[in-house]
């Protein structure tokens, strides 16, 4: 179950390191994907470097936890998606559904639900400050 749960972790992160990569790269092309519109040089200097950081730590964590077989950096990548998916309830309450408002949802709850069952069941790194 163990290498299932890391196999999901590792895939998904990747997915969104690919995501990450595609801001930085072709930053239009990835916001159309997003429902965004840049405007001029600062929306495009936005995108790069906003949801690059976003999807690149994310994702990074994501891969890093799985390949190390630890807990801890999944925790920030479940805060960073539990916080996204939380600012899409917010929005679902305040504004409304739009069609296909559900899909980016389903995967940052799978990024949350991944990210804190492989934190439970991966160990977490002690940090021995005897050695300070």
């Amino acid at each position: 179950m163990r290498l299932i749960l890391t196999a999901s972790l590792f895939a998904v992160g990747l997915l969104f390191l690919f995501l990450g990569a595609g801001f930085m790269i072709n930053p239009e092309t990835a916001a159309g994907d997003f429902g965004l519109v840049p405007s001029g040089t600062m929306g495009l200097a936005s995108l790069r470097a906003d949801f690059t950081a976003f999807f690149i730590v994310g994702g990074g964590c994501m891969v890093w936890g799985a390949w190390k077989r630890n807990g801890d950096p999944l925790l920030i990548s479940a805060a960073l998606f539990g916080i996204a998916f939380a600012g899409r309830a917010v929005n679902l309450v305040l504004l409304g559904a739009y069609t296909g408002y559900w899909q980016p949802m389903m995967v940052e709850a799978l990024a949350v639900a991944l990210s804190l069952s492989g934190s439970r069941a991966l160990p977490h790194v002690a940090i021995n400050h005897e050695d300070d």
